[in-house]
């Protein structure tokens, strides 16, 4: 192309794919001024239009604004300047768009009230301090006056989400249902049970240092004899039994009877409540954390096979 040819609008409108009322709109505003005028007065660019045109249409289809556009193609601003604030701009209203498509997809699976919308929604918009608080709450009623304890605070820490800065939906979604979990007061003593049940078998137990949850000692036992399709009332599942309940009777240091079976057993249930592998679940999403293994078949056919063992 020459330097020196001076094109019209139309000329222009040719060349760019842009419309003469766009050209025009723009001229207008003194972002792309004309070179010169045709003897009957016609607007006539010349060859740097086109490369300033295909920079403004560019921007434009970022999101920038004329006036902003129009002092980075004069460079009163840099280029790189302006696109680093408007990509922190962009960050933000990407993160707040999840936030609203998390909520809204969780209200129409759930089929949630406009109460429990309101809630889910104020959830999903706490600060990352909000949201320490209302978990540190949480587990300050949980492990109150136990975490000082190592093996709890280990466990504390365990059971606390970290939503990233820039969580996917179902990140969000996980987290929503995580703190109304939280705010549960029928869960909250639930979890506490279990925890207060464990410290007792703590303080009882003549080992030193962390003991593991029962329920991971149980699978450690169970595990095969579920994958070997094992009856738990058959007569092959009492070596089974008698080893797991030879455990639980070391830790409590009480003889392997009736009555710590029965105890066993309901201790079991109670480690069983779908709510809290629920929260386990949704903690490794919030996280970004591999899905846990679900303990409920183990403590299922544990429970199963202590209860044929202790009827009356």
């Amino acid at each position: 192309m020459d330097g020196d040819t001076l094109y019209s609008i139309g000329e222009l409108a040719r060349r760019t794919g842009l419309t003469v009322k766009t050209i025009r709109f723009y001229s207008d505003r003194g972002i792309v001024a004309p070179t010169d005028r045709s003897p009957a007065g016609y607007r006539l660019y010349n060859i740097d239009a086109v490369a300033r045109l295909d920079l403004v249409r560019t921007l434009r289809e970022l999101g920038l604004d004329l006036p902003t556009i129009r002092k980075v193609v004069d460079r009163e601003l840099s280029l790189p300047e302006v696109a680093s604030a408007h990509a922190e701009a962009l960050a933000a209203q990407i993160r707040v768009l999840r936030l609203r498509h998390a909520v809204l997809t969780a209200v129409a699976e759930r089929g949630s009230t406009p109460e429990e919308t309101e809630l889910m929604h104020r959830l999903a918009q706490l600060s990352e301090d909000e949201r320490r608080h209302l978990i540190g709450d949480f587990l300050d009623i949980v492990f109150g006056g136990l975490d000082a304890a190592p093996a709890f605070a280990g466990v504390m820490r365990s059971m606390t989400p970290e939503l990233p800065d820039n969580p996917e939906a179902e990140q969000v979604q996980a987290w929503v249902e995580l703190a109304e979990m939280s705010l549960d007061a029928d869960f909250r003593a639930s979890v506490r049970q279990v925890v207060e049940d464990q410290a007792a078998e703590q303080a009882r137990s003549d080992t030193m240092g962390p003991r593991r949850d029962i329920a991971a000692a149980v699978r450690d036992q169970v595990g095969q004899a579920l994958s070997a399709g094992i009856d738990p009332a058959s007569p092959q599942a009492d070596p089974i039994v008698a080893a797991f309940t030879a455990h639980y009777a070391h830790l409590l240091g009480c003889p392997d009877d009736v009555e710590l079976r029965h105890r066993l057993a309901t201790r079991l249930e109670s480690v069983n409540d779908p709510r809290r592998e629920r929260y386990l679940q949704l903690l490794a999403v919030v996280n970004g954390w591999p899905a846990p293994e679900s303990l409920a078949p183990v403590i299922d056919w544990s429970v199963q096979a202590l209860r044929v063992r202790t009827q009356q």
